[in-house]
């Protein structure tokens, strides 16, 4: 008899404890994420944030046997054929955009055949290196005009595309 006494009072005792409110009057707001972990985006452009990389330009002239002329981490190759007179070729990746670009010179020169533009994205943010990236023609301001068909190369961190013209380009998302 003591014994199932002392069983109901333990379970009593443990149904009293269970049901007590433990809950805090405030719960503590959990602190925001901090943009500079994963990354944020550039408005609403679809541009990738990055870090600066240093101001980088070559020249080169490119004939009709085609070639390469790289800029800092990025590389235009040009197919034999895409160009039906030796050209000079100005590649610049400029700095302090936030995002990776490049510009070519001479403007609107058009490709009989699309040469490939290979561009890092090493130095970009976290999300930069989760979401596929392609390669976005824009204007001077950074407004996306039109993505080029790309190939994002995630274990590289490098996204190719096919240029057609001459003009500026960036790495979006």
């Amino acid at each position: 008899m003591k014994a199932r006494r002392l069983i109901a009072s333990v379970l009593l005792l443990a149904v009293a404890l269970a049901c007590t409110d433990r809950t805090p009057t405030s719960v503590p707001a959990a602190p925001a994420p901090d943009a500079s972990l994963i990354g944020s985006l550039l408005g609403a452009t679809g541009l990738l944030k990055c870090s600066n990389l240093p101001y980088a330009s070559s020249t080169k002239t490119i004939g009709t046997l085609g070639g390469t002329i790289s800029a800092g981490p990025h590389t235009l190759v040009v197919p034999p054929g895409a160009l039906l007179n030796p050209t000079t070729i100005t590649m610049t990746a400029p700095t302090g955009l936030g995002v990776n670009a490049v510009k070519f010179q001479p403007a609107g020169l058009r490709f009989t055949v699309p040469a490939a533009l290979t561009m890092s994205y090493a130095n970009c943010s976290l999300l930069g290196k989760i979401l596929p990236k392609r390669i976005a023609y824009t204007d001077d301001n950074l407004n996306i005009i039109s993505y080029l068909l790309s190939l994002d190369n995630l274990l590289s961190k490098y996204v190719t595309g096919k240029v057609n013209h001459f003009s500026d380009y960036v790495i979006a998302w």
